[in-house]
């Protein structure tokens, strides 16, 4: 995909949201080639990002609430500090993937949570220690991360 056509989508995009859905246009990037894109500070919310190869992506401080991410590569991807709040991570490549400091509350994902390379200092919801307890760097990060109890993901 061009930078130009990214940016021109993540305008209408970014309308969109700040439009409450009335203008502009929900980004569609469904199977996009993003790899190594600079979607830094980007406003990805609601944003159906299903398939994308985000491969070595800066998404650093992105908001990814509720993103559809199944089945994307987030493979190497930098989402430090990334707002990934309710955003669907099932059967994505994680593999490496950055997820320092993000908001992962309601967030789901599966197994594939084991191929997270960071996740220190990053906020889960209790109903999912489950799966975040899998992980090789459990025991080595679990005295950082930030857990909110899971009915207040709705208030």
């Amino acid at each position: 995909m061009k930078p130009s056509e990214l940016k021109a989508i993540l305008e209408d995009h970014r309308l969109w949201v700040e439009s409450g859905y009335k203008q502009g246009k929900r980004a569609n990037l469904r199977g996009a080639n993003l790899r190594g894109a600079n979607l830094q500070d980007a406003n990805l919310q609601d944003a159906n990002l299903r398939g994308a190869n985000l491969l070595d992506a800066n998404l650093l401080d992105a908001n990814l609430e509720g993103a559809n991410l199944r089945v994307a590569n987030l493979e190497g991807a930098d989402l430090f500090g990334a707002d990934l709040f309710g955003a669907d991570l099932q059967y994505a490549d994680l593999r490496g993937a950055d997820l320092q400091g993000a908001d992962l509350q309601g967030a789901t994902f599966d197994l594939n949570f084991k191929q997270v390379g960071w996740f220190f200092e990053t906020t889960f919801s209790e109903d999912q220690i489950a799966w975040v307890a899998l992980h090789p760097k459990f025991s080595q990060w679990a005295d950082t991360l930030k857990w909110v109890k899971a009915e207040q993901l709705s208030a």
